[in-house]
């Protein structure tokens, strides 16, 4: 009977005791952790920035146009007898191209010269008789009267020699003009008309139209606010020309392929276009093996000038912020990150060429940014980049 209240006591205190134990427990894992060691500042990489000297390009849209144009009209008329030529192929300046019925402009001709044999022998008649009563009009065997009729018989019969031979080139250069020749060698189109049409002198439909291709003339446009942004930056002397007295161009072609012989600029518009605000510029091309044809739509890349202290900067290095402006990340001299916005004029291959917002010997991050923020302290490891020799608009 004495041994249940014993062991009903025991158990009890023991169990206090273990709850005792399990509070001091949770008490000891409950006290806070050691304070965690420094993180080591991020490591970015940096393009330091350098001045660099870029020949500054424009890319302008345009067409290829004929160098010459040549409609093909008759002078005389009458029915075409033939034709020379095959729709095309490249004819030369001078070769016959059409034969005209020259029936009635021979048979003109040879009357023009029955004409003029006719006034030439008149006129030596006349010369002859004028040359006799001279010496005797001075021995009053003939009367001043006739001689003076024979003098001016003479020189009308000149007359009628040099009107002849006005009607006899006349007659002959119809009789050519029955052969249609080239006014010019270049590629030759369809014809308009075949054999047994009747034509007529300079009709307003052409018998065919002539296109000088080599060379070939390339027109683009420049908006004119590129036009006043280039000369203020020669004035400026932010960039300088290149010298030469005619410009070089390039030709990227319709499927992105570079055209392999370059051109010169050859003039500028003197007004600007009021329906696009553009101004047109013509560059000529050579173009021996044919690869350019009127209407092709082109992209000439202009040489507008040197630039010597140009700043440019990798593309990956530029962000934009929420009003799309360009900005970049820079490290100061302590190693600490800033935020700079900046202003950029033009690509550069995989770069941008910077304007405002840089200057020489600046740190601008290209690796690491989305590691840092404006403010934080990095490392920082100098990245090279391949250098361009050239910007583009």
């Amino acid at each position: 009977m004495n041994k249940c209240p014993f062991s009903f006591l025991t158990i009890t205190v023991i169990g206090a005791g273990l709850f005792l134990m399990a509070g001091c427990g949770q008490h000891e894992s409950a006290k806070p952790a050691a304070a965690a060691a420094p993180q080591p500042a991020p490591e970015v990489g940096v393009v330091t920035i350098k001045p660099e000297r870029v020949t500054i390009t424009s890319e302008l849209p345009g067409r290829t146009t004929s160098y010459r144009v040549a409609e093909v009209r008759p002078q005389v008329g009458g029915v075409i007898l033939k034709r020379f030529f095959e729709e095309g192929t490249d004819v030369k300046e001078g070769q016959q191209l059409y034969q005209i019925d020259p029936a009635t402009y021979q048979a003109s001709y040879d009357s023009a010269t029955a004409t003029l044999a006719k006034a030439e022998a008149t006129v030596t008649s006349a010369k002859l008789l004028a040359e006799r009563y001279k010496p005797l009009v001075e021995a009053k065997a003939v009367s001043k009267q006739d001689y003076d009729n024979a003098v001016a018989a003479q020189q009308q019969a000149e007359a009628d020699v040099a009107s002849a031979k006005a009607a006899l080139e006349s007659a002959k250069i119809n009789l050519v003009y029955t052969k249609v020749l080239a006014p010019i060698s270049g590629r030759i189109g369809r014809s308009a008309i075949t054999e047994g049409a009747l034509v007529t002198a300079q009709q307003a439909t052409a018998l065919a139209t002539i296109q000088q291709l080599d060379p070939i003339y390339v027109d683009v446009t420049q908006s004119s606010v590129q036009l006043l942004r280039l000369r203020r930056e020669l004035a400026q002397g932010q960039i300088k020309t290149t010298g030469d007295v005619k410009i070089d161009a390039r030709l990227i072609m319709e499927d992105g392929t570079e055209y392999e012989e370059s051109g010169k600029l050859e003039f500028s518009e003197v007004r600007v276009d009021v329906g696009t605000g553009s101004v047109t510029m013509r560059a000529v091309f050579p173009n021996s093996k044919g690869v350019l044809l009127p209407g092709m739509f082109v992209h000439a890349r202009i040489e507008e000038g040197v630039s010597e202290q140009a700043l440019l900067v990798p593309q990956q290095g530029v962000s934009r912020n929420q009003k799309g402006e360009p900005t970049v990340l820079v490290v100061d001299s302590n190693n600490r990150v800033e935020l700079r916005q900046v202003k950029t004029d033009r690509a550069l291959g995989s770069r941008w060429l910077v304007s405002d917002g840089l200057q020489a010997g600046e740190r601008v991050i290209v690796e690491g940014l989305q590691k840092v923020s404006p403010g934080a302290e990095v490392r920082v490891v100098e990245v090279g980049v391949k250098g361009v020799s050239t910007a583009s608009r």
